[in-house]
């Protein structure tokens, strides 16, 4: 109910001109320095969530035996915070408010259905983001209006993107955990 609510509002106070690409992300609009500069706060997400998994767990069971071990509690959740706020922003700016929640929650449950341990479980959701986001951007490029018939799919990028992920989604359902 929130998030409709919230939808509505952004709608109303949206010029017209700006609200597909606030609903939907704005990917054709990128210069190659924003690109750039994208993927490498990617790849610092990721290492930051590969370099801290540990004391995140402690952090996330135990918050009294963190800080007991040293680890500053409070100055690691700034850190998760602003490390999930920048994946949103990033999430906001190619694919839209629509989707940004769908890229985030479906391939952590692609890594979910495949694995057992929790370094397994980052190494899958972030290989089945990639791969989303790669196979996503390669339908997007070369078939972005793609008939079927009497049918012509628009797949712009964000609905490339998470189409791409569903169907991962859907493959990860068919196989046993590692």
């Amino acid at each position: 109910m929130i998030f409709t609510a919230a939808l509505a509002i952004g709608t109303l106070v949206t010029p017209s001109e700006d609200l597909i690409e606030a609903l939907f992300g704005g990917f054709q609009s990128l210069t190659l320095l924003w690109f750039l500069l994208g993927v490498l706060a990617v790849l610092g997400i990721i290492t930051f969530v590969y370099v801290v998994r540990h004391q995140l767990i402690l952090a996330l069971f135990s918050p009294e035996l963190a800080a007991a071990t040293g680890i500053n509690v409070a100055r690691l959740d700034l850190y998760y915070l602003l490390v999930f706020s920048l994946t949103v922003l990033l999430g906001l700016r190619f694919l839209g408010a629509l989707l940004v929640g769908a890229l985030i929650i479906i391939p952590a449950a692609i890594g979910r259905q495949l694995t057992h341990t929790l370094t397994a479980f980052l190494s899958a959701s972030s290989a089945a983001s990639v791969l989303s986001v790669a196979i996503g951007f390669l339908i997007n490029r070369y078939y972005s209006h793609l008939a079927i018939g009497s049918v012509t799919l628009n797949l712009s990028l964000g609905p490339a993107i998470i189409s791409v992920a569903t169907i991962l989604f859907l493959f990860s359902l068919l196989r046993k955990k590692v």
